[in-house]
Formats: C-alpha cells, structure tokens, sequence
C-alpha cells in the first residue's frame, strides 16, 4: 500500500476512533491496536481497506513489537505516525489502592507508551520523519485526591515526551503531548449523565483535527505541548 500509515494505540469508541476516521480520511492507512476487537474489529469494517485491527497487550513488550511488524507487513509500510491513547484508571486513595492495580494502571498509562514509542521510532529515524502524539490528562499536571493511579502514569508519560522530544527532534521526529483538560463525549459519560450538554465536553473529532494539525505543522514551529478544554470549562 502506497500511502502513509498511522498507528492508533488505544482505539475506543471515542477519540481513538475518532483519530482513525480522521486520519483515514486524509488518506492514511490505519493500523488500529487494543487489547480486544471489540471497538476495533467494527471500525475496520467500517473504514474498509485503509484500516486493519491488530490485538495487542500495550504493556507487553513482544505483543508491541509483534502488532508493529504485522502493521508494516499488512499495509507494506511500517507506521510514520503514532498516537498513543491508551489509558487505565481506578479512583481509589493511595492508603486503600492495592500495589498490583497501581502497577498495572502505570503499565498502560506510562510504561505502553514507551514501547509503543520504541516499536515505531527505528522507521521514523531511518526516513528522518515521523510524528508521535501522546494523549495526556489534567493529571499529566496534577495529582488530584483519588487520582494517584491515574496521575502517577500521566507524569510519567508527559516526561517521556519531553525526553523524547529532545532526543530526536532534531532527528526529523515530531514529539507532542496533548494534555485534555476535561471529559470527553463518550458514550459512557453519556450513558451516565444523559442531561449533560454537548458544549461542555471535550469532542472527540475536534481533538482528532488538533492532533491532525500537529502532525502536518510546519518543522520550523513543531508544538511540544498542548492543553485542550471546552471554554465553559474551569482551569
């Protein structure tokens, strides 16, 4: 396949999705990877030739590498962009969260995001192009009470951006960091809140179109960080 490929970490019903639709629609081949096929196996359905769902286990380092071969082997061309969207939390006050949930909540919040990084940096470095985006949270900046399994991931992947950033920029490679400050439009929250209005939350294709246009900026003004929110919300 003759055509740029992105690869999408973490593809739920919401911005995951929304990523693959909007990349596929700029004419990308799309490799979606999650753990089941539950989001993804419909999605490549419904995006047809230019998407292919891999299951993959993004805390495990032969799983990762495996989806990004078979990814490079499917559309003929390894991944020139990455957007790593997985994410894991569970509320719970650091005296009353059990060591093993802790581990696995900074597994897929920190430690997928660095395999995912190293699976799909060598093509990039190679070809001296290519563009990473992390999703991060308002817990990339703050730890919040209930929130240590969330935030203690969240640092750590904003800093993994911020080295890797430095480290092979210069290098052709695009690093970002997209901080989302605030919900977004899930089926979930609207399942949970059906009276919420649209405008106070975070739209998953208004963020795929930012994460669009950072990988199509011009490398003479490359955005490292960027934060996201409705205007009606508070910061």
């Amino acid at each position: 396949m003759d055509k740029d490929v992105i690869a999408v970490v973490g593809v739920g019903p919401a911005l995951g999705s929304a990523v693959a639709r909007r990349f596929a629609g700029a004419g990308f081949g799309v490799a979606l990877m999650a753990r089941g096929t539950g989001t993804t196996g419909p999605l490549a359905e419904e995006l047809g030739g230019s998407a292919a769902a891999f299951s993959m286990d993004a805390t495990d380092p032969e799983a990762v590498e495996h989806a990004f071969a078979d990814a490079a082997e499917h559309f003929g061309a390894p991944p020139s962009v990455l957007v790593y969207n997985a994410g894991r939390f569970a509320v719970g006050q650091v005296a009353e969260i059990r060591p093993d949930e802790f581990e696995r909540c900074w597994r897929i919040n920190c430690m997928g995001g660095f395999l995912a990084a190293k699976a799909a940096l060598g093509p990039m470095l190679e070809a001296g192009r290519g563009t990473i985006i992390f999703t991060g949270a308002t817990a990339s900046l703050r730890g919040g009470k209930g929130f240590a399994n969330l935030a203690v991931g969240k640092f750590g992947l904003r800093a993994l951006a911020q080295s890797l950033a430095r480290e092979v920029g210069p290098q052709g490679v695009h690093v970002a960091h997209a901080i989302v400050d605030g919900q977004i439009d899930t089926p979930s929250i609207r399942e949970r809140q059906p009276e919420r209005e649209t405008h106070t939350l975070l739209s998953p294709d208004a963020i795929a179109d930012t994460y669009f246009a950072l990988h199509v900026q011009d490398r003479t003004a490359w955005t490292l960080e960027l934060d996201l929110r409705p205007a009606v919300e508070s910061f």
